[in-house]
C-alpha cells in the first residue's frame, strides 16, 4: 500500500507532465546549438555554390550537404563533406565571403537545426543549371540558386532528365 506522501508525489508528477504537454512542452532535452565550425563550413558551401542572394538556393545546397553527411559514401561531418577535394567550388574553405555572408550563416544555422529544402529530398548532387550533362542516371528534383539538383538513379528509374526551370 502506498503512503499518502508517495501518492501525492505521483499525482504531482502526472499533473506536471500533463501541463507540460498541454503547453507544447517536451520532456526531450533541448537541441544543442550547432558548432561554430559546422556553421562556418555550411555557410561557405552555400555562399560559394549558390546565388548569394538566393535563400532558396542556399537552403537547397545545405540540404545536399546534410544528405551527404548522412550517407555512408561521404564524410560524416559538415566540414568533412564541404572540404572534400573537387566536390565544391575552388577555394570554398579559404576565399573571403563578402556581401551575403550573414544570410549564408543564418541559413546554415537553420539547416543545421533541421530545416531542409522541400524538393531536394534525397539528392546528393548538383551542378550549374546552365550545364547540360550527358548521363542517363540523373533524376532532377529542383533548380534553385542557379543550380540543378539531382539524385543518381538507375537509368530505368529516371523520370526527370532535364533540370527544372528556376524556382
Amino acid at each position: 500500500m502506498r503512503s499518502t506522501t508517495q501518492h501525492s508525489k505521483i499525482t504531482l508528477a502526472l499533473i506536471s507532465l500533463t501541463v507540460l504537454t498541454a503547453c507544447g512542452g517536451s520532456r526531450e532535452a533541448p537541441q544543442p546549438r550547432p558548432a561554430a565550425a559546422d556553421v562556418e563550413c555550411m555557410a561557405r558551401a552555400m555562399y560559394f555554390e549558390s546565388n548569394r542572394s538566393s535563400s532558396n538556393g542556399m537552403l537547397a545546397v545545405g540540404s545536399v550537404v546534410m544528405n551527404r553527411v548522412e550517407s555512408d559514401r561521404f564524410p560524416n561531418t559538415v566540414c568533412g563533406v564541404v572540404s572534400q577535394p573537387k566536390q565544391f567550388a575552388p577555394g570554398v574553405m579559404t576565399k573571403p565571403m563578402n556581401k551575403g555572408a550573414n544570410l549564408a550563416r543564418q541559413i546554415a544555422q537553420e539547416v543545421l537545426s533541421g530545416q531542409r529544402h522541400p524538393k531536394v529530398s534525397k539528392a546528393k548532387f548538383f551542378h550549374a543549371a546552365w550545364y547540360r550533362a550527358n548521363y542517363n542516371n540523373m533524376h532532377y528534383v529542383v533548380t534553385a540558386g542557379g543550380n540543378a539538383f539531382y539524385e543518381k538513379r538507375r537509368p530505368e528509374q529516371v523520370t526527370n532528365r532535364r533540370p527544372f526551370p528556376e524556382e
